[in-house]
């Protein structure tokens, strides 16, 4: 009687939320026993949290939140802290961009009991170069912070076992940005069982996107301050 959280980050997605919704919703349906879609509006301008609570109305096992705009990595960390607190055996995340596909879900499932995580692979990506340049610089830099190889460390597709992650999330600071980083890290360095599967990433489905280079450029400098001082704190 497995009890899975899905948990997705949302700001600023009214073009997508609602596809979102209905493309994820069935799989907390099918699984029952008190599974949950969970979108947590991280204090969009537009429409996003009204377009979710009116799908609620008529969707038991959907749960919209809102809260004030602290960015991805910090609204990723709260619906996880969320989902544990409320009980849930399994965690899956994924974003709310539609470059997922929920068919591809299953096979996770299958592996849920035989690892601590089950995360996506991202091949031929769909989603421009600068975003594949990131996740290849990414990879280096964690080897050279951290000492550990992790495929595609940040992926948005990504099964968890809510007991490992409850130990596993003290470690990582309140709000931080690049939280399933650091995850993708800590599951490395602990050496616990992770097992990494090939999922489709496709280009954003609607919407802009708010990341640009500039500001990759940014996160990436105050990453390494952080990976720093991450490591050391694990040592």
């Amino acid at each position: 009687m497995d009890k899975l959280y899905i948990v997705i980050p949302a700001y600023n997605e009214e073009a997508n939320v609602g596809k979102v919704i209905k493309d994820w919703y069935p799989i907390v349906e099918k699984i029952g026993n008190g599974s949950k879609l969970v979108i947590i509006d991280d204090g969009s301008k537009d429409q996003t949290y009204q377009i979710m609570q009116q799908y609620a109305s008529n969707m038991e096992a959907f749960e919209p939140i809102t809260k004030p705009n602290g960015g991805h990595g910090a609204t990723i960390l709260y619906g996880y802290h969320y989902a544990i607190n409320a009980g849930a055996d399994y965690v899956f995340q994924t974003d709310s961009d539609g470059q997922t596909l929920p068919e591809e879900f299953w096979p996770f499932w299958e592996n849920r009991k035989a690892f601590d995580m089950v995360i996506g692979h991202r091949k031929g990506r769909q989603d421009g170069f600068s975003r594949v340049f990131v996740t290849k610089t990414l990879k280096f830099v964690l080897r050279l912070c951290f000492h550990v190889n992790v495929i595609d460390a940040n992926t948005p597709f990504r099964l968890m076992k809510a007991n490992t992650l409850r130990e596993q999330i003290k470690l990582i600071p309140k709000n931080y940005n690049l939280s399933n980083v650091i995850i993708s890290v800590i599951y490395a360095k602990k050496k616990l069982a992770v097992k990494y599967l090939p999922v489709t990433f496709r280009p954003r489905q609607g919407g802009v996107n708010s990341i640009n280079m500039k500001k990759i450029i940014r996160i990436g400098q105050q990453a390494f301050k952080d990976f720093r001082k991450i490591n050391h704190y694990m040592k």
